[in-house]
């Protein structure tokens, strides 16, 4: 079932973004066995008695299980997942995967999303492998190598003249003027039944680390992640969650305090104004989690630090690295603790990764 996080009416698992009164939207089911309940398969599809949708409409495309690097960095034991190995070289497939699913079971064939690049050509890519045609709202300040691939993928491209907050204003309007459904990844429940995987697969390769940092600015993936380790707790899987770590790009903060300085490197993460926002905030109490803002010159230096390790990611990934380091240094992440950083995106679809 859907249950609205403001009010808690409840709906039926059908393709809806928000509750009546404006609030959004989470699934919620009960999961008794963890381990009981896991498929046979070495990719997204071992989890698949969790997601709220049909196996015979999954895309052709499945997500990878994506890999762990250890790291030692300072005296912390840093375990880089590697989700820009996924089919579009972003975590955003798990969300896309789970949502071309239920379009497919609602016999939907177009739709309307708004994206910085990598959910757009993630929609791009399984929409054409499942037969949905796909607009993607974009600002002109994309970046080439997501624009070149998004029209190689046939996604019908439309283009705005303005920050992140105006593509989405723009998205919204032209799906409701031409009827179209909207799928937007910031507000849509099925996304993060995607993204909670990621909690998953964490558990399984390394158990539940102490610290969990992961760049937000719509928290698709924060919010999936508290999903993902929430269910397992309910499921008496686990005792404890990790500490979530939102990091987010200075200028824009939403749930950090707001910087005068803007640090538009992040693309990814330039959304001031998320819908989610008062469930980025239950979680962050419920994990005694922290918040980080990062500014350009420290994403840079993280950026390159990864590039020189051997990791080619984007710039919105890199922020995670800097976060962990001003944590080190402000001793609020102490030596000995173990810390996941999710690498998001890769660096070959952006001329700054290269």
């Amino acid at each position: 079932m859907l249950v609205c996080s403001h009010c808690g009416k409840v709906y039926p698992e059908t393709f809806r973004l928000t509750c009546d009164c404006g609030g959004t939207l989470l699934v919620e089911r009960d999961h008794v066995d963890f381990f009981g309940s896991l498929r046979p398969h070495i990719d997204m599809r071992r989890y698949l008695n969790f997601l709220p949708v049909d196996g015979d409409y999954l895309p052709p495309a499945t997500p990878a299980i994506t890999p762990v690097s250890a790291l030692r960095i300072g005296q912390v034991s840093g375990f880089l997942k590697l989700e820009y190995l996924q089919p579009t070289g972003s975590f955003k497939d798990r969300g896309t995967y789970v949502t071309v699913a239920k379009l497919r079971e609602e016999g939907i064939t177009e739709v309307v999303l708004d994206s910085s690049g990598n959910a757009a050509l993630s929609f791009a890519l399984y929409g054409l492998a499942s037969g949905i045609r796909v607009h993607g709202f974009v600002s002109y300040d994309t970046s080439p190598g997501k624009l070149s691939l998004l029209q190689r993928l046939g996604a019908v491209m439309h283009f705005v003249d303005g920050d992140r907050m105006a593509v989405h204003r723009r998205a919204v309007e032209f799906a409701e003027r031409s009827g179209l459904t909207y799928v937007s990844h910031w507000l849509n429940p099925y996304f993060i039944e995607g993204t909670k995987t990621v909690a998953f697969e964490t558990y399984e390769q390394l158990g539940v680390p102490d610290y969990v940092l992961s760049p937000v600015g719509s928290g698709t993936l924060f919010l999936g992640l508290w999903k993902g380790f929430n269910e397992l707790k309910d499921m008496d899987e686990i005792d404890r969650l990790p500490r979530l770590v939102a990091v987010q790009a200075s200028g824009y903060e939403s749930l950090c305090e707001r910087s005068s300085m803007k640090n538009d490197t992040a693309e990814g993460i330039t959304i001031p104004e998320p819908p989610r926002l008062h469930e980025m905030k239950r979680a962050l109490k419920e994990t005694s989690g922290l918040c980080v803002s990062v500014d350009e010159l420290e994403t840079i230096g993280a950026l390159n630090w990864l590039k020189r390790h051997g990791f080619l990611v984007e710039p919105t990934s890199a922020v995670v690295l800097a976060a962990l380091w001003k944590l080190m240094e402000s001793g609020k992440i102490e030596g000995g603790s173990r810390v996941l950083l999710p690498l998001t995106g890769s660096g070959l679809k952006t001329v700054e990764g290269i």
